[in-house]
């Protein structure tokens, strides 16, 4: 009997600690667009697709992740200019020197462009309602239009800084900047 007792006590442990797990990856990696717009999502439509032909999937809803390059209010709302780059599993985008293009978005509101700047992160939830053509520079860009049914702005990262000793010390010992050694 001692023998069933610890072998039922591991498997309880077992399964405890698979249960511990699974929610704390749940929690840790929860998605920043809402249950009910993440349902509505075409998931068999990818940027490049809709960077090639923007108008065969008019109506459609999709989820992107991008850089704001620029944005500003308008009368129809706050238009914001977006370089797409690749989700993580949260949604922000990857920082990564890739991308399949930009896109514009509108956000049918006020959104102040002092927050939504140059630089920060956002993951947009949206439908796709065209396509516009502007310049970029020297040539006309086509922009896949899509109108901002949920927007995700993400905090800024910092940087960590680290130290050449594995102490915060100018020192590789810290009693040399003492008149007399602590033991």
């Amino acid at each position: 009997m001692n023998v069933i007792d610890k072998e039922g006590l591991f498997k309880m442990r077992k399964i405890s600690c698979s249960l511990v797990f699974l929610v704390l990856i749940s929690v840790s990696c929860a998605h920043v667009i809402s249950k009910e717009m993440r349902r509505e999502i075409s998931r068999d439509i990818t940027f490049k697709q809709i960077i090639k032909d923007p108008e065969a999937y008019v109506g459609k809803i999709v989820l992107i992740s991008g850089i704001i390059i620029d944005s500003e209010n308008t009368e129809e709302g706050t238009l914001i200019e977006i370089l797409q780059k690749q989700p993580d599993m949260e949604g922000r985008p990857k920082d990564v020197d890739d991308s399949d293009g930009r896109f514009l978005a509108l956000y049918d509101g006020y959104l102040d462009t002092a927050i939504y700047t140059q630089g920060r992160a956002v993951a947009v939830a949206g439908e796709i309602r065209g396509k516009k053509v502007l310049p970029l520079g020297q040539i006309d860009y086509t922009y896949p239009f899509i109108f901002i049914k949920e927007i995700h702005l993400f905090k800024v990262q910092k940087e960590e800084r680290y130290y050449i000793y594995p102490q915060p010390y100018p020192y590789p010992y810290p009693w040399w900047d003492y008149p007399y050694f602590y033991p």
